[in-house]
């Protein structure tokens, strides 16, 4: 609804159908445009198949928002084989697939902006959260990768961080909530209106790396300055076997 509001015309990918419907028929009723692609966004070739169908409507897009992104925390042995299939697929695949299909128009267009929402865990790891873990570390990984890519063209790269948002997350996700180590507890909870005004800045002023809130930044800062430190202090306040 943000970037509607601000005259983007959108295209939503999601696997719910029924969320995409009612999230278009705001945007709509708001005087906005967009267009719903119902799918896994893990599924290349079902990636590749909304690629074509984009292009054909509306060309190459300016923008892409990759926010897929689930999981379960739970020690590795606790984890099925599924579940790390799926948090490998959402955000990495997700992210890699969407990104794959759209990059090229953006350097052939000589404008673009590929955004990243990442996790704190890719900062700071936290026991008990294993297979969701590494899912964003190669999220990370892709962000990274793309800077070098991008270089010496017009297309930017940016990894947003954001800290506990009060999205439905945790109620799809049962039983990570209170995993959350005590020290991470301190960062205060953002609202998704409040991320997605942050997300809206990063469109006007790119940057490659951002945290929200401060107090995340202020966390990502420590961890750099004193990694040995702050993973053992995150061990002792998280959870243990």
């Amino acid at each position: 609804m943000a970037l509607a509001r601000s005259a983007w015309r959108v295209v939503l990918v999601a696997r719910r159908a029924d969320r995409l419907d009612e999230l278009a028929a705001a945007i709509t009723d708001a005087g906005g445009e967009t267009l719903i692609e119902a799918l896994d966004a893990s599924d290349g070739a079902a990636v590749d198949a909304m690629s074509d169908r984009v292009h054909s409507t509306w060309g190459a897009p300016a923008l892409l928002v990759n926010s897929a992104g689930a999981g379960i925390w739970r020690f590795l042995e606790e984890t099925t084989a599924a579940e790390i299939d799926s948090m490998i697929g959402a955000p990495y695949l997700a992210a890699a697939h969407t990104s794959r299909v759209f990059v090229g128009g953006m350097i052939e267009s000589g404008r673009g902006h590929l955004i990243h929402i990442g996790s704190p865990a890719s900062i700071i790891p936290w026991p008990g959260a294993t297979a969701y873990t590494a899912s964003r570390w190669a999220l990370r990984g892709l962000h990274e990768a793309l800077r070098q890519d991008l270089s010496g063209t017009r297309v930017r790269s940016s990894l947003v961080y954001f800290g506990e948002v009060s999205s439905e997350y945790f109620e799809t996700n049962p039983g990570s909530h209170e995993h959350i180590p005590s020290l991470g507890r301190s960062i205060p909870v953002s609202t998704p209106e409040r991320c997605a005004e942050v997300i809206l800045d990063v469109i006007r002023r790119p940057r490659p790396v951002v945290y929200h809130p401060f107090a995340l930044r202020l966390m990502a800062w420590t961890a750099a300055v004193l990694p040995g430190p702050t993973r053992w202090l995150i061990a002792k306040t998280g959870r243990s076997h």
